[in-house]
């Protein structure tokens, strides 16, 4: 798709609120790459790759400013002059994203036992 986008295909796309978008817009994570003549947002592929990107760090915790900065790692990716730098953030960023993602999975089983656990009591089983 090479077109721009509004609000409403971005966030049926995404699976975003609008409210939640035009937050994002607020806090500087996602800035629309133009506007309409009637001053409607339009979006174009990076920003939705953008709102992807933190769609997939909230659940994992990250904060704002976390976001904003791997956001901008992400951007700078191919063109940095502090490669080393640049990728130990990258796998700090990774590392910090397994961890929390084996977190989660420890809270889900938890979570499923305790639903089995229920289970028992309800008849017919």
């Amino acid at each position: 798709m090479g077109g721009r986008m509004q609000i409403g295909e971005v966030a049926e796309r995404t699976g975003l609120s609008l409210r939640t978008i035009r937050y994002y817009e607020e806090v500087g994570l996602v800035v629309p790459s133009d506007r309409s003549q009637g001053g409607f947002r339009l979006y174009a592929e990076p920003d939705v790759d953008r709102l992807q990107v933190i769609k997939r760090m909230k659940p994992l915790g990250f904060q704002l400013e976390e976001m904003r900065e791997l956001l901008a790692l992400l951007e700078t990716h191919s063109a940095t002059d502090d490669r080393d730098q640049h990728l130990d953030r990258l796998a700090a960023f990774h590392a910090a994203a397994e961890e929390r993602c084996e977190e989660l999975r420890a809270q889900l089983r938890i979570a499923e036992e305790f639903a089995g656990a229920l289970r028992a009591y309800l008849p017919g089983d």
